[in-house]
């Protein structure tokens, strides 16, 4: 990450950049391994719109020079910029090419058909996708089950495109090959791994 605050107008990253990007990862790391539990994370942000500050945390602390991204073109230039600016990390036009992509919200899922999953030799050259949604909770929502989960977790995803849990049935179908899921809603985020099962609660 580029410790770098604001230029020319641009939104600053990170106040105090390697605290704050330690304590992110540590949560994002929490949300993987305990998928359905829902975190904030660390600092304070205020990225352009439509960006995020749970989206702008998960990117400053875990992309770079070395990390393609694909942005939802619905994004903007700003949100580009942002990122551009504070991660240095090099945008990619299809969602094939990327590591990271991002979804300004959650009402349309088609493209995630169209990022990679690895292959049998290597499954972690697959894309991690955040996907902005209206709001987070644990109350209703879908039933989660499988990996790093005790029993099962229920999970509530606002703003979320339906078809979103039918695409989820077929990645966990891949495992170990898949993409991974974040859900950003403000500051808060929760991870959604390829090997988790979603059914309705």
């Amino acid at each position: 990450m580029i410790d770098k605050t604001s230029r020319d107008g641009l939104a600053p990253g990170f106040r105090s950049p390697v605290p704050d990007s330690q304590q992110t990862f540590r949560r994002l790391m929490e949300a993987f391994a305990r998928p359905g539990t829902i975190v904030d994370v660390a600092g304070e942000l205020a990225p352009p719109a439509p960006l995020m500050p749970a989206t702008a945390a998960v990117l400053l602390t875990l992309a770079d020079l070395d990390t393609p991204v694909w942005l939802e073109p619905r994004l903007g230039g700003d949100a580009a910029g942002y990122l551009a600016f504070h991660c240095g990390c090099v945008f990619v036009e299809a969602p094939d090419q990327a590591m990271f992509g991002v979804l300004v919200d959650g009402t349309d899922v088609r493209c995630l058909d169209g990022f990679a999953v690895g292959d049998a030799d290597f499954p972690d050259r697959s894309a991690t996708v955040v996907i902005q949604v209206e709001g987070l909770g644990a109350d209703g929502g879908v039933r989660l089950n499988g990996p790093g989960i005790d029993g099962h977790a229920m999970l509530r995803v606002d703003g979320l495109d339906a078809r979103f849990w039918t695409f989820q049935a077929g990645n966990r179908m891949l495992f170990p090959l898949g993409i991974d899921v974040v859900f950003a809603s403000g500051r808060q985020l929760t991870a959604l791994p390829r090997g988790i099962a979603a059914m309705a609660g």
